[in-house]
């Protein structure tokens, strides 16, 4: 099974908040991908709108031809934007306003009487809901539980402790990364990942078998500074064939 690659265009509408006006603009730069090979275009419109706007969200969807993968907190707002807009995909994420950036998981368990309902709205209104989760058992039952038809995991965790030479600690996180995509695949999640990835470390999560998707936006970005971002993603999409294939070796 080849996995598909969304490419997260938020941080360009960050450094074209960092002056004002319209560039660079995050809708030219999903148009790029698409031209590169991207699967899918990732936005996340939060709360401060601190790079994508309600602007950008219209026009991504009026310009793609690629599935918009919509992150957004459990928050009446964005329920409501996602419901008027009906994106391909609807992935709750964690929010919190003082982080830089997510910070971990969405804790499906202590949440879940808040978190069904807006699950049920964004099902109802044709959206696919994906739960950004820790690659834990419990969230991983409870996320298959609510009725989501996706869960994607936190790989945040396993890349700071590659880049920090926790080799030792780097392996115990895939291997939590490994079991919970069996275990979500088991009961008939759809396996997404995503958080961190760069060159160094996609390769052995692109590799878990069950993994469908992989997210990536981040150092896509800051790649296509110094290469362009059409090498950057076909880079990144060759880097991901390779693990496959090897894996399947």
């Amino acid at each position: 099974m080849s996995v598909r690659l969304g490419v997260n265009i938020d941080h360009v509408a960050t450094i074209r908040n960092a002056r004002g006006g319209d560039h660079p603009d995050p809708v030219r730069a999903a148009l790029m991908a698409q031209e590169a090979g991207a699967d899918g275009i990732t936005a996340h419109l939060r709360e401060d709108r601190r790079h994508i706007g309600d602007r950008d969200i219209e026009r991504l969807i009026e310009a793609i031809d690629l599935p918009l993968n919509f992150e957004m907190a459990a928050t009446e707002e964005m329920l409501a934007i996602a419901v008027r807009h009906r994106p391909h995909a609807a992935c709750i994420v964690p929010e919190k306003r003082e982080e830089r950036t997510t910070e971990g998981g969405l804790d499906v368990a202590a949440n879940h009487a808040h978190l069904r309902p807006c699950i049920e709205k964004l099902a109802a209104a044709g959206c696919r809901v994906s739960l950004f989760i820790e690659p834990d058992p419990v969230q991983v039952a409870v996320a298959h539980a609510l009725g989501a038809a996706v869960v994607e995991l936190h790989t945040g965790k396993y890349v700071e402790l590659v880049f920090a030479g926790e080799t030792e600690k780097a392996a115990e996180e895939l291997r939590r990364l490994t079991a919970a995509a069996a275990d979500g695949h088991s009961r008939g999640l759809e396996i997404h990942a995503g958080h961190g990835l760069t060159y160094d470390t996609v390769k052995p999560v692109a590799a878990i078998p069950e993994v469908a998707e992989l997210n990536i936006g981040h150092f896509l970005i800051g790649e296509a500074i110094f290469s362009g971002l059409d090498s950057a993603i076909k880079r990144m999409r060759a880097l991901i064939r390779d693990a496959r294939e090897e894996a399947a070796a």
